[in-house]
Protein backbone atom coordinates (compact mmCIF):
# COMPACT_ATOMS: atom_id res chain seq x y z
CA UNK A 1 0.00 0.00 0.00
CA UNK A 2 1.28 3.45 -0.90
CA UNK A 3 0.34 4.76 2.55
CA UNK A 4 3.56 3.29 3.93
CA UNK A 5 5.93 4.64 1.27
CA UNK A 6 9.02 6.56 2.35
CA UNK A 7 10.49 9.21 0.07
CA UNK A 8 13.79 11.06 0.39
CA UNK A 9 16.21 12.77 -1.93
CA UNK A 10 19.55 14.56 -2.08
CA UNK A 11 20.86 17.30 -4.28
CA UNK A 12 23.66 15.99 -6.52
CA UNK A 13 26.74 17.17 -4.65
CA UNK A 14 29.16 14.55 -5.98
CA UNK A 15 31.09 12.24 -3.67
CA UNK A 16 29.69 12.13 -0.14
CA UNK A 17 31.43 12.25 3.24
CA UNK A 18 31.07 10.66 6.67
CA UNK A 19 28.60 13.34 7.75
CA UNK A 20 26.21 12.18 5.03
CA UNK A 21 26.75 8.57 6.03
CA UNK A 22 25.94 9.09 9.70
CA UNK A 23 23.26 11.73 9.12
CA UNK A 24 21.32 10.19 6.21
CA UNK A 25 22.60 7.01 4.59
CA UNK A 26 22.65 4.74 7.65
CA UNK A 27 19.03 5.76 8.21
CA UNK A 28 18.12 4.96 4.59
CA UNK A 29 19.71 1.53 4.89
CA UNK A 30 17.55 0.83 7.94
CA UNK A 31 14.36 2.24 6.43
CA UNK A 32 14.62 0.16 3.24
CA UNK A 33 14.13 -2.97 5.34
CA UNK A 34 11.00 -1.55 7.01
CA UNK A 35 9.12 0.32 4.26
CA UNK A 36 8.84 0.60 0.47
CA UNK A 37 11.42 3.36 -0.10
CA UNK A 38 12.07 5.76 -2.96
CA UNK A 39 15.38 7.66 -2.97
CA UNK A 40 16.06 10.19 -5.70
CA UNK A 41 18.76 12.48 -7.09
CA UNK A 42 17.21 15.94 -6.76
CA UNK A 43 18.87 17.55 -9.77
CA UNK A 44 16.12 20.11 -10.40
CA UNK A 45 16.46 21.27 -6.81
CA UNK A 46 20.13 22.03 -7.47
CA UNK A 47 18.99 24.64 -9.99
CA UNK A 48 16.87 26.55 -7.46
CA UNK A 49 20.01 28.03 -5.89
CA UNK A 50 22.67 27.37 -8.55
CA UNK A 51 21.01 28.01 -11.91
CA UNK A 52 23.94 30.18 -13.07
CA UNK A 53 26.62 27.57 -12.36
CA UNK A 54 24.93 24.18 -12.02
CA UNK A 55 28.15 22.27 -12.60
CA UNK A 56 28.15 18.78 -14.08
CA UNK A 57 24.87 17.51 -12.65
CA UNK A 58 25.11 14.15 -14.39
CA UNK A 59 28.60 13.41 -13.08
CA UNK A 60 27.75 14.65 -9.57
CA UNK A 61 24.56 12.58 -9.51
CA UNK A 62 26.34 9.39 -10.53
CA UNK A 63 29.13 9.94 -8.00
CA UNK A 64 26.58 10.47 -5.26
CA UNK A 65 24.61 7.37 -6.27
CA UNK A 66 27.77 5.27 -6.13
CA UNK A 67 28.20 6.34 -2.52
CA UNK A 68 24.56 5.42 -1.79
CA UNK A 69 25.11 1.95 -3.17
CA UNK A 70 28.48 1.53 -1.48
CA UNK A 71 26.91 2.52 1.84
CA UNK A 72 24.38 -0.30 1.63
CA UNK A 73 21.38 1.22 -0.14
CA UNK A 74 20.04 -1.79 -2.02
CA UNK A 75 18.31 -1.30 -5.41
CA UNK A 76 16.53 -4.62 -4.84
CA UNK A 77 14.88 -3.16 -1.74
CA UNK A 78 14.61 0.54 -2.58
CA UNK A 79 13.78 2.44 -5.77
CA UNK A 80 16.60 4.78 -6.88
CA UNK A 81 15.99 7.34 -9.63
CA UNK A 82 16.74 10.80 -10.97
CA UNK A 83 14.13 13.52 -10.39
CA UNK A 84 14.37 15.10 -13.85
CA UNK A 85 13.75 11.72 -15.52
CA UNK A 86 10.19 11.73 -14.15
CA UNK A 87 8.35 14.60 -15.93
CA UNK A 88 5.27 14.05 -13.73
CA UNK A 89 7.13 15.87 -10.93
CA UNK A 90 7.15 18.98 -13.11
CA UNK A 91 3.53 18.60 -14.20
CA UNK A 92 2.27 18.28 -10.64
CA UNK A 93 4.45 21.25 -9.63
CA UNK A 94 2.83 23.32 -12.41
CA UNK A 95 -0.72 22.28 -11.51
CA UNK A 96 -0.21 22.87 -7.78
CA UNK A 97 1.28 26.28 -8.56
CA UNK A 98 -2.10 27.32 -9.95
CA UNK A 99 -3.71 26.97 -6.50
CA UNK A 100 -0.80 27.54 -4.08
CA UNK A 101 -1.27 30.89 -2.26
CA UNK A 102 1.73 33.18 -2.68
CA UNK A 103 1.67 34.02 1.01
CA UNK A 104 2.18 30.37 1.95
CA UNK A 105 5.42 30.25 -0.02
CA UNK A 106 6.70 33.54 1.39
CA UNK A 107 6.06 32.35 4.95
CA UNK A 108 8.13 29.15 4.68
CA UNK A 109 10.87 29.74 7.32
CA UNK A 110 13.75 28.75 5.06
CA UNK A 111 12.81 31.32 2.39
CA UNK A 112 14.27 34.37 4.13
CA UNK A 113 16.80 32.30 6.05
CA UNK A 114 18.38 30.96 2.86
CA UNK A 115 18.35 34.39 1.24
CA UNK A 116 20.46 35.67 4.14
CA UNK A 117 22.80 32.66 4.22
CA UNK A 118 23.29 32.57 0.45
CA UNK A 119 23.59 36.30 -0.09
CA UNK A 120 26.22 35.73 -2.79
CA UNK A 121 23.69 33.97 -5.03
CA UNK A 122 20.76 35.30 -7.03
CA UNK A 123 17.72 33.94 -5.21
CA UNK A 124 15.23 36.47 -6.58
CA UNK A 125 13.71 33.85 -8.87
CA UNK A 126 10.37 32.10 -9.06
CA UNK A 127 12.24 28.79 -8.92
CA UNK A 128 13.70 29.59 -5.52
CA UNK A 129 10.41 30.93 -4.16
CA UNK A 130 8.69 27.78 -5.44
CA UNK A 131 11.27 25.39 -4.03
CA UNK A 132 8.96 24.17 -1.20
CA UNK A 133 6.21 23.55 -3.75
CA UNK A 134 8.56 21.49 -5.93
CA UNK A 135 9.53 19.54 -2.82
CA UNK A 136 5.85 19.02 -2.03
CA UNK A 137 5.30 17.75 -5.58
CA UNK A 138 8.17 15.28 -5.18
CA UNK A 139 6.42 13.84 -2.15
CA UNK A 140 2.80 14.02 -3.30
CA UNK A 141 3.40 12.51 -6.74
CA UNK A 142 4.26 9.21 -4.96
CA UNK A 143 1.62 9.61 -2.25
CA UNK A 144 4.41 9.01 0.24
CA UNK A 145 3.39 8.55 3.84
CA UNK A 146 6.73 9.30 5.50
CA UNK A 147 9.53 11.73 4.71
CA UNK A 148 12.67 11.42 6.86
CA UNK A 149 13.79 14.94 7.81
CA UNK A 150 15.52 16.85 10.57
CA UNK A 151 13.69 19.35 12.78
CA UNK A 152 14.56 22.26 10.47
CA UNK A 153 12.73 20.64 7.54
CA UNK A 154 9.46 19.91 9.36
CA UNK A 155 7.83 23.16 8.10
CA UNK A 156 8.37 21.90 4.54
CA UNK A 157 6.46 18.71 5.31
CA UNK A 158 3.66 20.70 6.95
CA UNK A 159 3.54 22.86 3.83
CA UNK A 160 3.14 19.73 1.69
CA UNK A 161 0.31 18.56 3.97
CA UNK A 162 -1.46 21.91 3.60
CA UNK A 163 -1.08 21.82 -0.19
CA UNK A 164 -2.52 18.28 -0.34
CA UNK A 165 -5.38 19.31 1.94
CA UNK A 166 -6.16 22.37 -0.19
CA UNK A 167 -6.07 20.35 -3.41
CA UNK A 168 -8.39 17.68 -2.00
CA UNK A 169 -10.78 20.34 -0.72
CA UNK A 170 -10.89 22.10 -4.10
CA UNK A 171 -11.06 19.08 -6.38
CA UNK A 172 -12.18 16.14 -4.26
CA UNK A 173 -15.90 16.92 -4.41
CA UNK A 174 -16.67 14.87 -7.48
CA UNK A 175 -20.16 14.63 -8.90
CA UNK A 176 -22.21 11.99 -7.10
CA UNK A 177 -19.68 11.70 -4.26
CA UNK A 178 -22.24 10.81 -1.57
CA UNK A 179 -23.91 8.11 -3.68
CA UNK A 180 -20.57 6.60 -4.71
CA UNK A 181 -19.42 6.60 -1.08
CA UNK A 182 -22.56 4.82 0.14
CA UNK A 183 -22.13 2.20 -2.56
CA UNK A 184 -18.48 1.72 -1.55
CA UNK A 185 -19.42 1.21 2.11
CA UNK A 186 -21.92 -1.50 1.16
CA UNK A 187 -19.20 -3.42 -0.68
CA UNK A 188 -17.45 -3.95 2.68
CA UNK A 189 -20.30 -6.04 4.08
CA UNK A 190 -22.76 -5.09 6.79
CA UNK A 191 -20.52 -5.80 9.82
CA UNK A 192 -17.52 -3.81 8.60
CA UNK A 193 -19.75 -1.08 7.20
CA UNK A 194 -21.38 -0.63 10.62
CA UNK A 195 -17.98 -0.46 12.32
CA UNK A 196 -16.71 2.10 9.81
CA UNK A 197 -19.77 4.28 10.41
CA UNK A 198 -19.22 4.10 14.18
CA UNK A 199 -15.56 5.07 13.83
CA UNK A 200 -16.44 7.95 11.51
CA UNK A 201 -18.98 9.29 14.01
CA UNK A 202 -16.42 9.12 16.83
CA UNK A 203 -13.87 11.04 14.79
CA UNK A 204 -16.17 13.72 13.38
CA UNK A 205 -18.20 14.32 16.54
CA UNK A 206 -15.59 13.70 19.24
CA UNK A 207 -12.33 14.29 17.41
CA UNK A 208 -11.19 10.79 18.35
CA UNK A 209 -7.87 10.42 16.48
CA UNK A 210 -7.60 6.76 17.49
CA UNK A 211 -10.94 6.08 15.80
CA UNK A 212 -9.63 7.60 12.57
CA UNK A 213 -6.49 5.48 12.83
CA UNK A 214 -8.57 2.32 13.29
CA UNK A 215 -10.77 3.30 10.34
CA UNK A 216 -7.72 3.75 8.10
CA UNK A 217 -6.45 0.34 9.15
CA UNK A 218 -9.84 -1.18 8.38
CA UNK A 219 -9.86 0.39 4.92
CA UNK A 220 -6.31 -0.75 4.24
CA UNK A 221 -7.47 -4.34 4.78
CA UNK A 222 -10.19 -4.09 2.10
CA UNK A 223 -8.20 -5.39 -0.84
CA UNK A 224 -11.42 -6.10 -2.78
CA UNK A 225 -12.26 -2.39 -2.94
CA UNK A 226 -11.18 -0.53 -6.10
CA UNK A 227 -8.62 2.20 -5.45
CA UNK A 228 -11.11 4.96 -6.32
CA UNK A 229 -13.62 3.68 -3.76
CA UNK A 230 -10.96 3.42 -1.10
CA UNK A 231 -9.89 7.03 -1.70
CA UNK A 232 -13.49 8.20 -1.48
CA UNK A 233 -13.86 6.44 1.86
CA UNK A 234 -10.65 8.00 3.22
CA UNK A 235 -12.06 11.44 2.41
CA UNK A 236 -15.53 10.57 3.69
CA UNK A 237 -14.05 9.40 6.99
CA UNK A 238 -12.33 12.76 7.45
CA UNK A 239 -15.38 14.80 6.43
CA UNK A 240 -13.91 15.92 3.10
CA UNK A 241 -14.23 14.76 -0.48
CA UNK A 242 -12.29 12.08 -2.25
CA UNK A 243 -8.67 12.01 -1.10
CA UNK A 244 -6.64 12.43 -4.27
CA UNK A 245 -3.33 13.45 -2.71
CA UNK A 246 -2.18 11.81 0.52
CA UNK A 247 -0.94 14.02 3.36
CA UNK A 248 2.65 13.06 4.25
CA UNK A 249 4.14 12.89 7.72
CA UNK A 250 7.62 13.89 8.87
CA UNK A 251 9.72 10.97 10.02
CA UNK A 252 12.07 12.77 12.38
CA UNK A 253 15.70 11.74 12.15
CA UNK A 254 18.43 12.48 14.64
CA UNK A 255 21.01 15.02 13.56
CA UNK A 256 24.38 13.50 12.80
CA UNK A 257 26.60 13.45 15.88
CA UNK A 258 29.65 13.37 13.66
CA UNK A 259 31.60 16.63 13.63
CA UNK A 260 34.14 17.71 11.06
CA UNK A 261 37.89 17.70 11.54
CA UNK A 262 37.78 21.18 13.06
CA UNK A 263 34.86 20.54 15.40
CA UNK A 264 32.30 22.27 13.15
CA UNK A 265 29.61 20.54 11.11
CA UNK A 266 31.26 18.31 8.53
CA UNK A 267 31.06 19.93 5.09
CA UNK A 268 33.07 19.90 1.88
CA UNK A 269 32.76 23.68 1.73
CA UNK A 270 34.45 23.94 5.16
CA UNK A 271 37.31 21.71 4.07
CA UNK A 272 36.86 19.57 7.18
CA UNK A 273 35.35 16.40 5.71
CA UNK A 274 36.42 12.80 5.25
CA UNK A 275 35.05 11.37 2.00
CA UNK A 276 33.46 7.93 2.02
CA UNK A 277 36.03 6.68 -0.49
CA UNK A 278 39.01 8.39 1.11
CA UNK A 279 42.14 6.24 1.01
CA UNK A 280 43.39 4.90 4.37
CA UNK A 281 46.60 6.95 4.25
CA UNK A 282 44.64 10.15 3.54
CA UNK A 283 42.27 9.42 6.43
CA UNK A 284 45.20 8.88 8.78
CA UNK A 285 46.90 12.09 7.67
CA UNK A 286 43.73 14.17 8.10
CA UNK A 287 43.03 12.88 11.60
CA UNK A 288 46.67 13.10 12.74
CA UNK A 289 46.78 16.77 11.74
CA UNK A 290 43.50 17.65 13.45
CA UNK A 291 43.68 20.53 15.95
CA UNK A 292 43.43 19.49 19.59
CA UNK A 293 42.99 21.22 22.95
CA UNK A 294 45.04 24.44 22.59
CA UNK A 295 46.04 24.13 26.25
CA UNK A 296 48.18 21.08 25.42
CA UNK A 297 51.20 22.87 24.06
CA UNK A 298 53.61 20.18 25.27
CA UNK A 299 53.16 16.43 25.66
CA UNK A 300 53.33 16.83 29.43
CA UNK A 301 50.50 19.39 29.53
CA UNK A 302 47.13 18.12 30.75
CA UNK A 303 44.16 18.66 28.45
CA UNK A 304 40.37 18.77 28.43
CA UNK A 305 38.56 16.42 25.99
CA UNK A 306 35.43 18.56 26.07
CA UNK A 307 37.17 21.36 24.12
CA UNK A 308 39.07 19.08 21.76
CA UNK A 309 37.71 18.43 18.22
CA UNK A 310 38.91 14.82 18.44
CA UNK A 311 36.64 13.99 21.38
CA UNK A 312 33.35 14.12 19.37
CA UNK A 313 34.83 11.46 17.07
CA UNK A 314 35.49 9.25 20.08
CA UNK A 315 31.85 9.73 21.12
CA UNK A 316 30.84 8.15 17.81
CA UNK A 317 33.55 5.54 17.31
CA UNK A 318 34.75 4.49 20.78
CA UNK A 319 33.18 2.22 23.37
CA UNK A 320 32.85 3.16 27.04
CA UNK A 321 36.22 1.68 28.02
CA UNK A 322 38.02 3.54 25.25
CA UNK A 323 36.35 6.83 26.15
CA UNK A 324 37.36 6.37 29.80
CA UNK A 325 40.94 5.73 28.65
CA UNK A 326 40.90 8.89 26.53
CA UNK A 327 39.44 11.11 29.23
CA UNK A 328 41.78 9.87 31.94
CA UNK A 329 44.83 9.93 29.69
CA UNK A 330 44.12 13.42 28.37
CA UNK A 331 43.33 15.08 31.70
CA UNK A 332 46.43 13.59 33.35
CA UNK A 333 48.73 13.92 30.34
CA UNK A 334 49.06 10.16 30.48
CA UNK A 335 48.66 9.91 26.69
CA UNK A 336 49.67 12.21 23.88
CA UNK A 337 47.38 13.58 21.18
CA UNK A 338 48.68 11.19 18.53
CA UNK A 339 47.96 8.23 20.84
CA UNK A 340 44.46 9.59 21.37
CA UNK A 341 43.87 9.91 17.60
CA UNK A 342 45.05 6.45 16.58
CA UNK A 343 41.92 4.54 17.72
CA UNK A 344 39.79 7.00 15.72
CA UNK A 345 41.94 6.46 12.64
CA UNK A 346 41.56 2.70 13.00
CA UNK A 347 37.80 2.92 13.55
CA UNK A 348 37.14 5.27 10.62
CA UNK A 349 39.22 3.16 8.24
CA UNK A 350 37.45 0.01 9.44
CA UNK A 351 34.09 1.67 8.69
CA UNK A 352 35.18 2.91 5.26
CA UNK A 353 36.86 -0.31 4.10
CA UNK A 354 33.65 -2.13 2.99
CA UNK A 355 32.31 1.09 1.48
CA UNK A 356 35.44 1.51 -0.64
CA UNK A 357 35.27 -2.13 -1.64
CA UNK A 358 31.61 -2.00 -2.72
CA UNK A 359 32.17 1.26 -4.59
CA UNK A 360 34.94 -0.19 -6.74
CA UNK A 361 32.60 -2.36 -8.83
CA UNK A 362 30.57 0.71 -9.82
CA UNK A 363 33.67 2.78 -10.49
CA UNK A 364 34.98 0.02 -12.76
CA UNK A 365 31.69 -0.18 -14.65
CA UNK A 366 29.59 3.04 -14.46
CA UNK A 367 26.88 1.47 -16.64
CA UNK A 368 25.84 -0.54 -13.56
CA UNK A 369 24.83 2.69 -11.84
CA UNK A 370 23.08 4.05 -14.94
CA UNK A 371 21.09 0.84 -15.30
CA UNK A 372 20.05 0.90 -11.64
CA UNK A 373 18.82 4.49 -12.01
CA UNK A 374 17.05 3.67 -15.29
CA UNK A 375 15.27 0.66 -13.76
CA UNK A 376 14.34 2.69 -10.70
CA UNK A 377 13.09 5.49 -12.92
CA UNK A 378 10.73 3.11 -14.71
CA UNK A 379 9.28 1.89 -11.42
CA UNK A 380 8.97 5.41 -10.04
CA UNK A 381 7.30 6.70 -13.19
CA UNK A 382 4.61 4.02 -13.02
CA UNK A 383 3.68 5.27 -9.56
CA UNK A 384 3.85 8.92 -10.62
CA UNK A 385 1.67 8.24 -13.65
CA UNK A 386 -1.09 6.81 -11.45
CA UNK A 387 -1.17 9.95 -9.34
CA UNK A 388 -1.03 12.41 -12.22
CA UNK A 389 -3.89 10.58 -13.93
CA UNK A 390 -6.07 11.03 -10.83
CA UNK A 391 -4.99 14.69 -10.56
CA UNK A 392 -5.88 15.36 -14.20
CA UNK A 393 -9.26 13.70 -13.79
CA UNK A 394 -10.01 15.74 -10.67
CA UNK A 395 -9.03 19.04 -12.29
CA UNK A 396 -10.56 18.24 -15.66
CA UNK A 397 -7.45 18.12 -17.85
CA UNK A 398 -7.71 14.41 -18.54
CA UNK A 399 -8.88 14.17 -22.13
CA UNK A 400 -10.00 10.66 -22.98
Amino acid sequence: MYETRVLSGMRPTGALHLGHYHGVLKNWVRLQTEYPCLFFVADWHALTTDYEKPGDLQKSGLEMTIDWLASGVDPNQATLFIQSHIPEHAELFLLLAMMAPLGWLERVPTYKDQQEKLADKDLTTYGFLGYPLLQASDILIYRAKYVPVGEDQVPHIEFAREIARRFNHLYGRESGFEEKTKAAVKKMGSKKARLLNELRTKFLQQGDAEALKRAHALLDEQQNLPRGDRERLYGWMEGTGRRILAEPEALLTEASRLHGLDGQKMSKSYGNAIALREEPEAVAKKIRTMPTDPARVKRSDAGNPDVCPVWPLHLVYSDAARKDWVRKGCTTAGIGCLECKQPVIDAVNAELAPIRERAQAYLDDPTLVKNILADGGERARKLATETIRDVREAIGTHYA
